[in-house]
C-alpha cells in the first residue's frame, strides 16, 4: 500500500509538472502573440503615415503641374494672340504698300499733269485756226489722256468740284472766303485747282474760293 501511495504521489506531482509547464507555454504563447499583435499595429501605422505622406506629396506635385501646365497654357494663348496681331499688321502694312507706296510718286506726277492740263486749256481758249497748233493740242490731249489712263489703273481719282457745289472740308481747301452777292454762303464760286484721291484717301485737297 505504501509502494501504490508513493506512485500515486510521484504521478499527482507529474501532473502538477506538466500542468505548469503547459501553463508557462500558454503564458509565454500570449505574450509572443501580444507583441506579434503589438508589432503588426505599429507596421500599419508606419505604412499608413508612409501612404499619407505619398499622397500629400502627389498632391503637392499634381498641384505644381497644373500651375506649370496652367502658365504654359497661358504663354501660348498670349503667343498666338501675338501672332494673329503681327499677321494682321503684317497684312494691312503690306496692303497699305501696294495702295500708297505710289503717293509720293503721284505727288510728283500731279504737277506735271497740272501744268499739261493748264497748257492745253490755254491752246483751246486761243483757238489759233493752224495746222501745227491744232497737231500740238491733239498731241497734249492724247498724252494726258494716257496719263489719266494710267493714273487711274492705280487708283487715283480727281477731285473736281464745280461752281456753285457745297463746300466739303473734308475735300476741299478754302483759299478765301468771300461775300459775293447771289451766291449762297458756303457754296463754291471758283476752282483753282483740282484735287486728287489715291485709292480713296485724300493725297491732295481740291483748292476753292468759297462764298460766305
Amino acid at each position: 500500500m505504501a509502494d501504490e501511495q508513493k506512485v500515486d504521489e510521484q504521478a499527482a506531482e507529474e501532473d502538477v509538472t506538466t500542468q505548469a509547464s503547459e501553463e508557462n507555454a500558454n503564458v509565454g504563447s500570449d505574450a509572443e502573440n501580444e507583441e506579434t499583435n503589438t508589432s503588426n499595429d505599429n507596421n500599419e501605422e508606419v505604412i499608413d503615415e508612409l501612404a499619407a505622406l505619398e499622397a500629400e506629396e502627389l498632391i503637392v506635385r499634381i498641384k505644381q503641374a497644373q500651375s506649370k501646365a496652367d502658365e504654359n497654357w497661358d504663354i501660348a494663348l498670349r503667343t498666338k494672340a501675338e501672332m494673329e496681331n503681327v499677321r494682321r499688321r503684317t497684312e494691312k502694312e503690306v496692303s497699305n504698300a501696294r495702295k500708297f507706296g505710289v503717293e509720293k510718286m503721284v505727288n510728283e506726277i500731279l504737277p506735271v499733269k497740272d501744268s499739261m492740263e493748264l497748257g492745253l486749256k490755254a491752246a483751246i481758249d486761243m483757238d489759233i485756226e493752224d495746222e501745227a497748233v491744232h497737231k500740238i493740242r491733239e498731241g497734249m490731249e492724247l498724252t494726258l489722256k494716257m496719263m489719266n489712263d494710267a493714273l487711274g489703273k492705280i487708283g487715283i481719282k480727281e477731285i473736281a468740284p464745280e461752281e456753285g457745289d457745297t463746300y466739303s472740308a473734308e475735300f476741299h481747301q478754302a483759299m478765301s472766303m468771300q461775300e459775293i452777292p447771289g451766291k449762297e454762303s458756303n457754296t463754291i464760286v471758283a476752282v483753282m485747282q483740282k484735287g486728287y484721291l489715291l485709292n480713296e484717301r485724300l493725297v491732295r485737297p481740291a483748292m476753292v474760293m468759297v462764298a460766305k
